[in-house]
């Protein structure tokens, strides 16, 4: 990938043949959903201790310089909220009704203290020192919370390659965006339409 490519939005992502590319799925709550998740998703699962809670963190789109300070529980409760939000996003991306224990779950992580931004001396965003992991999880939950009542909430989508369940919140002006990412699946339906085109007829 080049330079301007590793600095757009969202998180590298490979193929199964180890290209890489970027997945931007347009919220923060989304991108913890890359992290595992319940039922098949667990098979994916990142999240197996708090140097991977704060990996993820220092991946994702917050600000640079979040210096966390991560327990065990906490992991298991931002392991909690992102197996809830997979329901609630998948939910809401197919037009079902979101589940009970699933919403009770990331409320109650979003009634919590979150991160606390500050502006720091060079004018950038930063952080209040001190950060946790539980901080961590109520701003994930908080973002959700934002995302599913919002203006975009029925703009969460699943992606539409038959073979990829990534979740992503169409941003686009248009509201046309089908695809995880084009340098994926968006390229492989192309290719698959291009073969079909020219197959048959003899050719």
């Amino acid at each position: 990938m080049d330079g301007d490519a590793m600095d757009a939005p969202g998180l590298v992502l490979r193929t199964p043949d180890g290209r890489p590319y970027r997945f931007d799925p347009g919220a923060l709550c989304l991108e913890l959903l890359l992290t595992g998740g319940p039922g098949p998703y667990a098979h994916w699962e990142v999240l197996h201790g708090p140097d991977a809670l704060t990996d993820w963190a220092a991946a994702s789109r917050l600000a640079p310089g979040l210096h966390l300070t991560v327990t065990e529980p906490e992991v298991v409760a931002a392991r909690e909220v992102r197996d809830a939000l997979w329901t609630l996003a998948e939910a809401r991306a197919h037009g079902r009704a979101a589940a009970d224990g699933a919403v009770a779950v990331v409320n109650a992580a979003a009634a919590k203290p979150p991160l606390v931004a500050r502006i720091e001396p060079d004018g950038t965003r930063g952080w209040a020192p001190g950060a946790t992991g539980g901080q961590l999880v109520s701003t994930v939950a908080r973002d959700a919370v934002d995302l599913l009542t919002g203006p975009l909430a029925d703009r969460v989508r699943v992606c539409g390659a038959d073979d990829c369940a990534l979740l992503f919140v169409d941003t686009s002006r248009p509201g046309r965006r089908r695809w995880c990412a084009m340098e994926n699946c968006g390229n492989r339906h192309k290719v698959r339409a291009h073969r079909a085109r020219h197959s048959g007829g003899g050719e």
